[in-house]
């Protein structure tokens, strides 16, 4: 599911509170967590756990969620949730990639957002029941039909608000945990993974890129994740082809020229390797 589709659904649904294209909140994790296969994030999506759990990866990495928490699930990240308990209750804030840039969040958030590599971030009942509060005064706004009330420019300064005392805390939390050095280094590599995964699958292009040998980032990826450098490669063009070969109609052909494979043939092979069956028979069977 696209990002267009996503809020084509969530304008569609009843209990659903929004300013079309902008920023939504509903409490209906089956709007938002989709387990059946692996899929890229388009929005900004904030989940407010207030009881019970979550489940699963983003991009590769494990994640777990449970109340009292904040996730935060960030743009072009392909999520995959495992688990959501039964129990669960939760609101989700989700916000268009234009809603930030128009509230210039973006620079904040990407500060903020050691979110990258700390998605889940536990709150104390003081920060939940204000992040609550939030939800429940953009909510009054947004159901706020008086022709003269501003209602984008006051969910506008609420969520400036919000976030950056979201920020704040959470650049409090994470200060005390000083990170070792194989940690920086892991998360500077999966970071370049990430944006150069589909051109680049040579152990050296990014052992290159971040000033080392291959043998030293083999060693210190290795260390930090108990998985190696190239398989961390291989995991992610794996991820993104099961994601194409799912959540698309490109032809195998496509998709393997998507992600620079020489052939389709190569790409077959690559991919039968790696999963256990060829991409024909994944896109039917699983």
């Amino acid at each position: 599911m696209d990002n267009s589709d996503l809020y084509y659904k969530l304008e569609q649904s009843a209990g659903i509170d929004y300013i079309k294209g902008e920023i939504y909140l509903t409490d209906d994790p089956s709007e938002i967590l989709y387990k059946d296969y692996p899929h890229k994030n388009e929005a900004t999506i904030t989940c407010v756990c207030m009881k019970g759990e979550i489940k699963g990866q983003i991009n590769l990495l494990s994640v777990y969620a449970k109340s009292p928490g904040l996730l935060v699930l960030l743009p072009d990240q392909i999520l995959q949730f495992e688990t959501i308990s039964e129990d669960f209750e939760g609101v989700f804030i989700i916000m268009s990639k234009q809603f930030i840039e128009k509230i210039s969040l973006s620079e904040g958030f990407s500060t903020f957002i050691s979110i990258w590599s700390t998605p889940y971030l536990p709150l104390s009942e003081r920060i939940l029941g204000g992040i609550l509060d939030y939800c429940r005064m953009v909510k009054d706004v947004l159901r706020n039909t008086e022709e003269d009330f501003n209602r984008k420019a006051v969910v506008n300064h609420l969520t400036i608000a919000v976030f950056y005392g979201i920020g704040y805390y959470l650049h409090k939390l994470t200060e005390k945990d000083k990170k070792t050095r194989s940690e920086i280094i892991m998360e500077d590599f999966l970071r370049l993974v990430q944006k150069y995964y589909k051109q680049q699958r040579s152990l050296e292009f990014y052992a290159g890129k971040l000033c080392f040998t291959s043998k030293h980032l083999s060693t210190s990826v290795k260390n930090c994740s108990g998985k190696s450098a190239r398989q961390w490669i291989d995991d992610y063009v794996i991820l993104e082809a099961k994601r194409l070969l799912k959540s698309t109609d490109l032809t195998v052909q496509q998709i393997s020229d998507e992600l620079n494979f020489p052939s389709q043939s190569f790409f077959g092979k690559y991919f039968k390797r790696e999963v256990g069956t060829s991409p024909k028979q994944y896109r039917i069977n699983m």
